[in-house]
């Protein structure tokens, strides 16, 4: 009899947590913190490219104003796709001056969390993205450039993450980019693919191949898994797992203050695109940027070689960071925000104690443990800092909100 009532109430406890972990969230008051996202890369209403951020932000009960949370379908700029072929573009472009100098007093933080755009292939005729084609919408503007000019004068939070300043955006506009916070983009992006074995992998981009076997007469000798490197001129470098590689997977390692003050692990894989960033800040004679974490590539003495031939470097940062009177940025040299998860979970207050139930570890190419381990405590802690420190000036009568 005492066991049944035991196992009953273990059924009661299954039954009502869930529902008491929704009505903690519901009632854990709203905190206003207004973020301009910017997204020029959304194919459906899911909003795949900033669902991490908004996930963090309904989670923390964080609102774009007094009353109203964020919705990922509506509250970015950008790209806003519709019913059938159609869309609406409702971006910075069409802003004027004084339109950015006013979102810029308004906006307590901007995000732009993916510029690379929709493209015609891909859009009209929903082919796979392992084409290119001419770009319908995307790049950085010098709308955004704008804002962002505005955003850093007024002592704001700014975070850019890959694919940002990479194609198809415009180089005068990088260079504005490169020179407002004080990095460089070596012009060489990567991803980890399960397979190099274009038979087995019929998601390998056909560009990919094609420029790497015209650089090497007609030859694509890769079977394993491995890292693509490509970069802006076309050069492609591919590094094999065993060949080229002691571990296959990209990882990220944090720095002492990553984990401090980001609460980051102090390593996880990271399978998806990133960008190779130098945080050259004596030639660009901007404010010192941090790198708070670094991507590390494991390779053996004729992967380094590879690397060595196309001045790639084995360690670059992950994680940049500029914090101080003058401004706070950010930059991730991933594709951080894009991550596949359920948005519903964001409604349960406490879902992170029970985040080993979503995604498999022992999976080499799953991203849902990145965004559990990585991004969501990342974001949460620059989310709370900044809140934290935009409550404390309009405290002491320094802030204006």
């Amino acid at each position: 009899m005492k066991r049944k009532k035991v196992i009953l109430l273990l059924v009661l406890v299954v039954l009502l947590l869930p529902f008491w972990m929704w009505l903690t969230w519901r009632l854990t008051p709203k905190r206003k913190l207004t973020v301009a996202i910017i997204d020029k890369t959304v194919l459906d209403r899911r909003g795949q490219e900033h669902i991490s951020l908004d996930w963090v932000l309904n989670q923390q009960r964080f609102s774009k104003n007094r009353t109203s949370l964020y919705t990922p379908d509506r509250d970015y700029f950008g790209f806003f796709p519709g019913v059938g072929d159609r869309f609406r573009i409702k971006g910075l472009e069409r802003f004027s001056s004084e339109q950015l100098q006013r979102l810029a007093v308004d906006a307590d933080m901007v995000y732009f969390t993916d510029t690379y755009g929709i493209y015609k292939e891909e859009w009209y005729r929903k082919v796979p993205d392992n084409e290119r084609s001419a770009v319908l919408y995307g790049g950085m503007s010098e709308q955004d450039i704008g804002l962002l000019k505005e955003m850093k004068a007024h002592h704001k939070l700014m975070i850019a993450e890959f694919n940002a300043i990479g194609s198809p955006t415009r180089d005068e506009i990088r260079h504005q980019f490169e020179h407002l916070f004080g990095l460089y983009w070596t012009g060489w992006t990567g991803r980890w693919f399960a397979s190099l074995d274009t038979i087995e992998n019929r998601e390998l981009p056909h560009w990919l191949i094609d420029q790497y076997k015209r650089q090497h007469d007609g030859s694509w000798p890769f079977h394993r898994d491995g890292i693509a490197f490509v970069h802006l001129s076309g050069e492609v470098v591919i590094l094999e797992n065993g060949t080229d590689l002691t571990d296959p997977l990209p990882h990220i390692v944090a720095e002492q203050t990553g984990v401090h003050d980001l609460d980051l692990p102090v390593s996880i894989k990271y399978p998806f695109w990133f960008d190779v960033i130098d945080p050259d800040s004596v030639r660009q004679g901007a404010a010192h940027n941090e790198a708070a974490a670094g991507f590390v590539i494991s390779v053996n003495g004729k992967g380094a070689a590879l690397l060595r031939n196309s001045h790639i470097p084995d360690h670059f940062p992950a994680v940049l960071r500029h914090k101080g009177a003058d401004y706070s940025f950010y930059y991730f040299s991933g594709d951080f925000c894009d991550n596949p998860l359920s948005y519903g979970t964001s409604y349960f207050k406490g879902i992170k104690w029970f985040k080993s139930f979503f995604y498999n570890d022992a999976e080499p190419g799953e991203r849902k443990s990145f965004f559990w381990n990585f991004y969501r405590p990342m974001m949460t802690r620059i989310l709370e800092d900044e809140y934290s420190r935009l409550s404390l000036a309009d405290a002491t009568g320094k802030g204006v909100r």
